[in-house]
């Protein structure tokens, strides 16, 4: 079991766009197996690589859908397409949303309430699910990890503005901050 640190924003990996994966080897498997044990120490539902400082096309996830669709899996080099997100404003009760890289805040966000993500595999094998509701927040998430996106990126003006205070506050938006999942306390209080 390997468990990696999280890095948190503010860290270049986490804004830039992450390279595709071109090799499917043992390094890629061991990198897939090390992001779901970082995953699981963290109790999050999802991990890009650039969120443990690895700048490669790759998420892993763990949440169950309503559809039977598996609950742990991995997508490598993915697309994804979505529905229009609708252009109310977001509820900050039902639209909060979290990111492992923004430790212990919530802010609400208006997403597409179906995506669908196609790519491989850590073997190579074609993968392709269909989401709706918070699992496919959670794929709209992750993807957006992988283009140097965090989804504080995307809250509307109002919530920006206090996002923007909360990472001042907290001392965040420079290189070098991590946490260590299972021996840092838990940010979200699981």
């Amino acid at each position: 079991m390997t468990i990696h640190p999280i890095v948190i924003l503010g860290q270049p990996v986490l804004h830039t766009r992450a390279a595709e994966v071109e090799a499917f080897d043992d390094d890629l498997e061991q990198l897939v197996a090390d992001m779901f044990d970082t995953l699981d120490a963290s109790n999050g539902v999802g991990l890009a690589a650039p969120q443990i400082g690895v700048g490669k096309r790759i998420f892993v996830y763990d949440m169950q859908a309503d559809d039977g669709t598996p609950r742990r899996g991995v997508f490598v080099n993915p697309r994804i397409a979505t529905s229009k997100v609708p252009g109310t404003a977001p509820d900050k009760d039902d639209e909060a949303e979290g990111c492992l890289s923004a430790p212990g805040e919530h802010f609400p966000l208006k997403r597409a309430d179906w995506a669908r993500v196609n790519g491989v595999d850590q073997y190579g094998a074609p993968v392709e699910i269909e989401a709706r509701d918070w699992f496919a927040r959670c794929m709209q998430h992750e993807y957006d990890h992988l283009d140097g996106k965090l989804y504080i990126d995307r809250l509307n003006a109002r919530w920006a503005k206090r996002a923007k205070k909360t990472i001042k506050a907290n001392g965040w938006g420079v290189p070098g901050l991590t946490w260590m999942p299972g021996v840092d306390p838990d940010p979200f209080g699981h």
